[in-house]
């Protein structure tokens, strides 16, 4: 069995919260990280990445923008790292970074879900 540290359990597993404190390294990432998060159709992508790995034409379908749009999105999300690729034959496939990230979008969406149909707040 792997010994504990900071950022894993005693299983080797990656920790979902991290209690370090808010220092200007992580304020930078994290002000960054929701930059990207800040343009409707970004966060589109990442909401149907959250859900599937999904190609090009997927994306484009499901945001309902052009593939020229779909595409300079995709770059953007790639160079500051909150998407991954891969390759399939011919076809790149798009994914999301991380399991943190995916409940970051879906949390948001959450949160404007509660505000657009004024279900009340909860924990």
């Amino acid at each position: 069995m792997a010994e504990a540290t900071g950022t894993e359990t005693a299983s080797a597993q990656p920790s979902l919260v991290h209690s370090a404190s808010p220092d200007q390294q992580r304020l930078d990432v994290a002000t960054n990280t929701f930059r990207m998060l800040a343009d409707p159709t970004r966060l589109h992508i990442l909401a149907t990445l959250a859900d599937a790995e999904a190609d090009v034409t997927a994306l484009t379908e499901a945001c309902g923008v052009s593939r020229t749009a779909v595409s300079q999105h995709l770059a953007k999300l790639r160079f500051t790292g909150l998407v991954d690729t891969r390759k399939e034959g011919r076809r790149v496939i798009y994914r999301i970074r991380d399991g943190h990230l995916a409940r970051l979008v879906r949390e948001g969406l959450n949160h404007a879900d509660h505000v657009v149909t004024g279900e009340p707040a909860h924990d």
